[in-house]
């Protein structure tokens, strides 16, 4: 079975939370739903939205955790790398 690739632009849909689920409160934003990209590009991606958002972030499990609430921030940064963010929970 091949792989599918997804054309630039549709590169398929990735969920974004906001969580405090075992941090002790403090507030983090999830990023989930990846297919089809490495380790590589999941670091490279965090390393923008650690850029962008002034905060501190990273990759654990397959998914990008940021510090903080910045849904919106991460969102926009996802758009333009060609994947199509949805805001999930609270």
């Amino acid at each position: 079975m091949k792989p599918t690739v997804l054309p630039p632009g549709n590169r398929g849909r990735v969920d974004i939370k906001r969580t405090t689920a075992g941090r002790g409160g403090k507030t983090v934003t999830l990023v989930t739903g990846f297919t089809g990209i490495g380790l590589p590009e999941k670091e490279q991606l965090a390393k923008q939205m650690r850029a962008a958002c002034g905060c501190g972030g990273t990759v654990k499990d397959g998914n990008i955790e940021m510090q903080g609430d910045k849904r919106e921030e991460i969102a926009r940064i996802l758009s333009q790398a060609g994947f199509r963010p949805v805001l999930a929970g609270g």
